[in-house]
């Protein structure tokens, strides 16, 4: 019964091709159909085709070597036509020229600096196996209607911080946009644009100090959601740092006597205080750092890297308010360096600002587990003593 040949047409559409004769498939010889069928194919070359066309492909490696020499190339080519067009120009014109090209160009180079500091900071959490997705709570993809007056969350704390170090970006986009509106691209108006669109603008005071205004209003609805006082000292530290931006806007709505001997000293003081107030929390606070600590906990290595971090951070927080004084921004090219060192800064804030709050996740689900193992050993202890 289960010896016997049986023969089944096969007239499914679903099993042959369009065209072709009707088969009769031999259930007890179908190792040596599908190898005959198998050997047709090849001879036919219809087996073959794919593995042909796989191997007249080019390497990946090799197509992305040549798209990166392609894509410098035409760099190459494009700064080169570029720089012959400006050499041509006379010794002013090509000077306004450039600080032009340098005004509405440098806000977008340091946005794509920070963007790539930012993947990097990724990659790095990435090598050293930290959650960031957990910290940052990336896994909600959507707000509901709910959650728009939610608590603030670690992940709002870091962008707002983040904001504060583009602030010079955003007053040198409201410049460009600025000269935009007045029509002072590329006209006889370049010699009067900071007649309208200059340091002095009231403007440029205003948005650099948003980002530090929004970052006080969420110390207070920290202070207001867990009543910690040490909400309130972060709020502080934001707001000295509104003085440094308007005394130094007033420069060019004072008298300079005024200035010289009044606003000045003013604004000197505040700066200090804003700069060391500032270096004080970011290394105890946001780094939950200090002297003794680095000395005492990590090996010699680490410590050469924890004081580097310390120093430089003191440093550039220092030279920080340059950038946000208005009357000190004429040498364009100090302020552009100074706010791409602040940016560094703020690359090297992100890792151990990111450590910090992951080394205090895993220490509270620590706790946790050791509070719920306590409890199942005093529930055995019962047991036991019960039985």
């Amino acid at each position: 019964m289960f010896g016997g040949h049986v023969t089944v047409p096969v007239n499914s559409p679903h099993l042959r091709k369009s065209g072709s004769r009707q088969l009769f498939s031999d259930l007890g010889s179908s190792e040596e159909a599908a190898s005959s069928h198998l050997i047709e194919s090849e001879m036919k070359g219809v087996g073959g085709t794919p593995l042909a066309a796989a191997a007249m492909l080019p390497s990946p490696v090799l197509l992305w070597r040549l798209k990166v020499m392609l894509f410098f190339l035409w760099g190459f080519s494009c700064c080169k036509i570029g720089w012959d067009s400006v050499m041509r120009m006379s010794l002013d014109l090509r000077d306004l020229f450039l600080y032009e090209a340098f005004l509405y160009y440098n806000p977008f180079l340091l946005v794509t600096a920070a963007v790539w500091f930012w993947g990097a900071n990724l990659w790095v959490f990435a090598q050293a196996n930290v959650n960031y997705s957990k910290i940052f709570d990336l896994d909600q993809n959507h707000l509901t209607h709910k959650e728009i007056w939610k608590a603030i969350a670690f992940a709002d704390f870091f962008v707002a911080d983040i904001l504060t170090s583009m602030s010079k970006v955003f007053s040198d986009l409201e410049r460009s946009v600025c000269r935009m509106v007045h029509k002072q691209v590329a006209t006889i108006a370049w010699f009067e644009a900071d007649s309208v669109c200059g340091s002095h603008a009231v403007a440029i005071p205003i948005i650099l100090v948003l980002p530090y205004i929004f970052r006080f209003f969420q110390c207070l609805r920290q202070y207001k959601d867990t009543r910690e006082k040490t909400s309130l000292l972060n709020a502080l530290k934001y707001s000295t740092a509104v003085p440094v931006i308007f005394l130094s806007a007033l420069k060019y709505h004072v008298f300079p006597d005024s200035w010289i001997n009044f606003y000045r000293p003013l604004w000197l003081l505040s700066s200090v205080v804003n700069s060391l107030y500032s270096f004080y929390w970011d290394v105890t606070r946001d780094w939950d750092l200090r002297f003794k600590k680095v000395i005492q906990l990590f090996d010699l290595e680490s410590q050469t890297v924890y004081l580097w971090v310390i120093g430089s951070n003191l440093i550039l927080r220092c030279t920080w308010t340059y950038k946000l004084s208005a009357h000190l921004r004429h040498n364009h090219l100090t302020v552009f360096a100074i706010t791409a060192l602040e940016i560094f800064r703020r690359f090297q804030w992100a890792f151990f600002r990111v450590e910090n709050e992951w080394n205090k996740m895993n220490l509270k689900q620590n706790l946790q587990m050791g509070d719920i193992s306590g409890e199942e050993e005093k529930l055995l202890n019962v047991n036991n003593h019960n039985v």
